[in-house]
């Protein structure tokens, strides 16, 4: 083992970085496009599929949990092949899953397409923030790069809902994934020409029974939770559950003993590398939950067009991007400790505002509450991120980024699966049917709002109101009930963020020496 010397000059990036990151931003600003566009087109695909509750959840999230599940393989895959051919790889497999979702016929297939769109766009974001790593060897220059690369990922989350309204009002849901087609092409015709390319000369082969035993305890242990959190305690939820816990023991005693391990566990030895993972899950794991909600709020509650739901989801994204690109400068300042800390605690204020909303004349509080959350969240997402990247050596950072993402979207998936699974039994707990509604229209309407939306339309005047009241007021229920969770949760990790990281400064300092522990051999730069 060997000790990078932190005290050797370190060489800043030039011209063609910075150009290299403009590119890098294409597939970041992309699978933003994809998440937020899809959220605000669920009561449309709804309408059309007619997907039961469980299918609309898996709808939005199965994306998520394939991406978490196949992260780290792709990330060290990358490490091994090539972080820049693993990214045209999956561009062009990104396209091609986006032409066959936008053109579903069923939920079914939607789902399916979904799957596919996630196992591609796991190969993305590991190869952009690991190129980046290589890139900006520079603590400062990497620590503005992140944020640059964190700011475009929000302004896709920005961008997509007015895009996708624009879509949606003129076109039909599949639209919105068609996004991808263009965004991929432009990235494989720029690509081999402006991003170098990075890999591991010495690392060993990718092993196979690791890949199948990360995916056996990640997409298990979230079906349980997703299962006990929708029907509460059964015992086929706690097997599978069980189980995905059994074969992620297996996992980790199985990369203990390679010597070229799937994932690299000596990473975790950094207690600001491993903090930073669990603070960065959490924030993902609160904000998951609400952004599912949020788009069905503006549209089936507030009676929104699409176009008009996405133009304001536009500002709370915004303020998202302007905290994001802040961060950096900000945390050199008063510590980026108080920044990650501060900011969760800011988030979590603006979730206990959305918990005064009602279902009539709350559309200011929910906005404004959307912007104050955001604006605390965007600083602390940079700065962990920077944390997990350069706590890494070069060769492994992929890995790391791998990891980082991983956490991040397992946080923002359980979120989306928890939280909403949670927000829909509340509903259904808080749903009252007038006299008069039919059996089959009552069952559509117990499943979620967008079914009770649907049954109104089949439902004479004075039945059709009160059930579209009740339904609302229970939907608006749930969503504060999970806004509440998740503030809480913030205010719990801001004391923790505070705690772990009040005297770190990562943009102003190279990686401490407990943290750039690697081996002998040095990766290999490739030439384009």
């Amino acid at each position: 083992m060997t000790t990078i010397d932190t005290s050797a000059p370190v060489e800043r990036a030039g011209k063609r970085e910075w150009i290299g990151l403009a590119v890098l931003a294409l597939p970041t600003l992309l699978l933003a496009l994809d998440m937020s566009v899809l959220h605000l087109a669920v009561p449309h695909l709804a309408a059309d599929l007619q997907p039961s509750s469980s299918q609309l959840l898996w709808i939005t999230d199965i994306y998520g949990f394939m991406v978490a599940g196949f992260l780290i393989t792709m990330g060290t895959l990358g490490d091994r092949i090539g972080r820049r051919k693993l990214l045209m790889i999956g561009a062009v497999a990104f396209a091609a899953a986006s032409a066959l979702a936008a053109f579903s016929t069923s939920a079914e297939m939607l789902i399916a397409t979904r799957t596919l769109l996630g196992i591609a766009g796991a190969t993305l974001m590991p190869s952009t923030l690991g190129l980046i790593s290589n890139m900006f060897k520079d603590p400062q220059q990497r620590g503005v790069a992140i944020a640059v690369w964190m700011s475009c990922f929000m302004g896709g989350m920005a961008l997509g809902p007015a895009v996708g309204g624009v879509l949606l009002e003129a076109f039909s849901w599949g639209s919105v994934f068609l996004l991808g087609v263009p965004v991929m092409v432009l990235l494989l015709a720029t690509g081999p020409f402006l991003l170098p390319e990075y890999r591991n000369p010495d690392a060993g082969r990718l092993d196979l029974v690791s890949v199948g035993l990360s995916l056996g305890a990640i997409l298990p242990i979230i079906y349980g939770l997703k299962e006990l959190a929708k029907d509460g305690v059964s015992t086929v939820a706690l097997t599978v559950a069980a189980a995905g816990l059994a074969v992620g023991v297996a996992f980790v005693r199985r990369q203990l003993r390679l010597a070229d391990p799937l994932l690299d566990l000596r990473l975790f030895r950094n207690k600001r590398f491993s903090s930073a993972l669990g603070i960065f899950s959490v924030g993902g794991f609160a904000m998951g939950g609400i952004f599912l909600f949020l788009s069905q709020y503006l549209q089936l509650v507030e009676g929104l067009t699409a176009l008009e739901a996405g133009l304001w989801l536009v500002i709370p994204a915004a303020a998202m991007i302007g905290g994001t690109m802040y961060g950096p400068a900000l945390s050199r300042r008063v510590g980026a400790g108080w920044v990650i800390g501060g900011g969760m605690a800011l988030s979590a204020t603006g979730l206990l505002l959305i918990t005064q909303a009602g279902a009539t004349g709350g559309l200011g509080i929910v906005i404004v509450g959307m912007i104050i959350a955001n604006v605390g969240m965007g600083p602390g997402a940079a700065l962990t991120t920077d944390i997990v990247v350069g706590s890494a050596p070069p060769e492994k950072a992929g890995s790391a980024a791998s990891v980082s993402e991983t956490s991040a979207e397992f946080g923002i998936a359980l979120g989306i699966a928890t939280l909403g699974s949670l927000g829909t039994a509340v509903y259904r707990s808080d749903l009252t049917l007038p006299a008069g509604t039919p059996a089959e229209l009552a069952a559509a309407a117990q499943d979620s709002l967008p079914g009770a939306t649907v049954a109104a339309a089949d439902l004479p005047a004075d039945v059709a109101g009160p059930l579209l009241e009740s339904a609302r007021e229970a939907f608006m229920t749930g969503l504060t009930t999970v806004a509440g969770i998740s503030a809480a949760a913030l205010f719990v990790f801001a004391v923790v963020g505070v705690t772990l990281f009040r005297r770190f400064q990562p943009a102003a300092h190279a990686p401490e020496p407990e943290a750039a522990d690697v081996t002998d051999a040095e990766p290999e730069p490739v030439a384009a």
